[in-house]
């Protein structure tokens, strides 16, 4: 990969990139096209302050950008973002990395380079740990979320030009109560789409909502027993927004969902998932719903078993579950069908999906050994 700077000729690429991709940790989430275009006029993206770059993979695709900025102070900042259907690759370190090459190789000396996440973005404080960066501040309550109106907590990564040199990481002696702070579970790299048989599996795409939103309508009769999420008619704005969290959970590996599509006719035929994901076993749940007119032709099962073997290989998950409501025949025949145990059912477990009454819930799980 290498950086291209970029030029006020291409202002339109570069808006195109910013209004269309998500961008669920920074504090302007969903970016418009007057804001970036006032940003580029007031010299945001281009002065003596401030250069950006394009992130150029090795087969000439534009993955990303790079904004460093306060480039007249000794110490600069940086701003990375990775489009979303190049996350998850290893994108984010290497980049990480030529910007560091890129200020420490300035005339002007520059003695340290720093940059800031939220505490729950455990993607970028793993790519800021893989491009030997050292956790340097954790400032409680001090990143706001516009779009979610509350403060979380931010962290402070920097690496110093005497490391850079000496290729070493120097971590900070942290001189406080002496407890032990939990370390980041070591999230792997993973594909964000793979194929079964008959169907092409991949993470949420917002090219996806008109499809997705027609085909929870026409399921939702069917669905709605059984799905929390199933109890109204969405509005395709609705949908939009829960497709919008979805491809943020994605990103931050805290949900996968995954859509499903026939190959050989491309149509939307479902959704699946990994859901209650504890990355420090790592456990996950595979959820599953299918499309009107596409059930009972063996896809869930198809998609539920790629899927699982997926988490098994890729995420080095040491146990799947599948739950489900007792009463629910045909998802514990998936369970079944697929070879893992019941394990218990767990009485007055939770409600009903619309909330009216006790039920009980059978768990079933396959373990890697």
């Amino acid at each position: 990969m290498q950086l291209y700077e970029w030029t006020m000729v291409e202002q339109e690429q570069l808006i195109h990139f910013m209004t269309t991709n998500t961008w669920p940790f920074h504090g302007q989430q969903d970016a418009g096209r007057e804001l970036i275009e006032k940003a580029i006029r007031e010299g945001g993206y281009e002065s003596d302050e401030v250069k950006t770059f394009w992130l150029v993979n090795d087969q000439g695709e534009k993955v990303g950008i790079a904004k460093i900025h306060d480039l007249q102070d000794e110490i600069p900042l940086f701003d990375l973002r990775i489009a979303d259907r190049y996350r998850g690759r290893g994108y984010g370190a290497i980049a990480l990395r030529l910007i560091t090459d890129y200020v420490f190789g300035l005339p002007e000396g520059k003695i340290r380079l720093e940059g800031h996440t939220r505490s729950d973005n455990l993607a970028m404080r793993k790519t800021f740990e893989r491009a030997g960066f050292v956790k340097e501040g954790h400032l409680r309550q001090a990143w706001f979320s516009p779009a979610e109106d509350r403060y979380y907590d931010a962290i402070t990564y920097g690496i110093t030009r005497e490391d850079y040199m000496a290729g070493k990481k120097t971590p900070v002696v942290w001189e406080d109560s002496g407890e032990d702070v939990p370390s980041i579970p070591d999230i792997p790299d993973f594909p964000d789409s793979f194929e079964s048989e008959r169907l092409l599996i991949r993470m949420p795409s917002l090219s996806d909502v008109s499809d997705v939103n027609n085909a929870v309508v026409q399921a939702l009769p069917r669905l709605k027993q059984w799905m929390e999420w199933a109890q109204h008619i969405p509005t395709l704005a609705e949908t939009e927004k829960t497709t919008r969290q979805a491809i943020a959970d994605f990103i931050t590996k805290r949900d996968l969902r995954f859509h499903l599509f026939e190959k050989a006719t491309g149509e939307f035929v479902g959704s699946s998932g990994l859901h209650r994901i504890d990355w420090t076993v790592p456990k996950v749940e595979i959820g599953y719903w299918a499309a009107e007119g596409h059930e009972g032709k063996g896809y869930i099962t198809e998609a539920a078993e790629r899927i699982c073997a997926f988490a098994f290989e890729e995420l080095g998950a040491c146990r799947v579950e599948i739950r489900c409501d007792t009463e629910n025949s045909k998802s514990r025949k998936v369970a079944e069908r697929l070879g893992f145990e019941l394990e218990g059912i767990l009485k007055n477990e939770g409600r009903a999906a619309d909330g009216t009454r006790l039920r009980d819930t059978a768990v079933y799980a396959i373990t890697c050994n």
